[in-house]
């Protein structure tokens, strides 16, 4: 990875963090590399700069790249070592060329010899927990597994969600009075979110 230094700070003083931000170009530079030249006296610190790429100004070029379609995101993230790593879907699933295509419009928003990166654009894995809303309207239909706060775990098929909670049809069995084995039924549970921990797509 190449390495852009855009600045050199000198600081008295032991111990130094900053980091420093330019809005127009959306980039925040961290320090990632600090040298002393004595131990024990306060002597000047020089810290060497580089690019970072800001997750906001990333997330807009997403929004920008999927306007007008039914395309979500998922998650964006970028590292200290600048991998932006963009997950996206849409309700009937998304393409190969669909992810490809947002990749280029974003590698064309973004100045290599500026920022430099590398860029990754995929759907979330189908054993990835839920991250946001439309994961959950997408999977309405759909058995999913979920597990509660308290560890408890529930399997069933996603009926409803909204943003208090989603409803799972779900199997239980049940002993009637006079009955000798229990029975099979259907009973609706209502969860709210903030008792879920994780939602998973069940997988046969």
């Amino acid at each position: 990875m190449r390495l852009h230094t855009v600045g050199i700070i000198l600081i008295f003083k032991k111990k130094y963090q900053t980091f420093l931000h330019l809005p127009k170009k959306g980039i925040t530079f961290a320090r990632i590399f600090v040298k002393t030249w004595r131990r024990g006296t306060k002597i000047p610190l020089i810290l060497y700069l580089k690019g970072m790429i800001a997750k906001d100004r990333v997330k807009g070029l997403v929004l920008s790249a999927i306007s007008g379609t039914a395309i979500f995101i998922v998650d964006v993230k970028v590292d200290s070592a600048n991998l932006i790593t963009i997950e996206v879907d849409k309700p009937e699933g998304i393409t190969i060329e669909e992810c490809a295509r947002i990749s280029r419009a974003i590698e064309s928003s973004l100045d290599r010899e500026m920022e430099d990166f590398e860029l990754e654009v995929s759907s979330p894995g189908l054993t990835c927990p839920f991250k946001v809303m439309e994961q959950y309207r997408k999977n309405c239909g759909r058995q999913v597994d979920v597990v509660k706060q308290d560890g408890q775990k529930i399997n069933g098929l996603l009926q409803q969600a909204n943003e208090e909670g989603i409803v799972l049809e779900v199997k239980t069995k049940i002993r009637e009075a006079g009955q000798k084995r229990p029975q099979t039924v259907m009973q609706t549970v209502s969860l709210k979110f903030s008792d879920i921990k994780t939602t998973r797509q069940w997988i046969i």
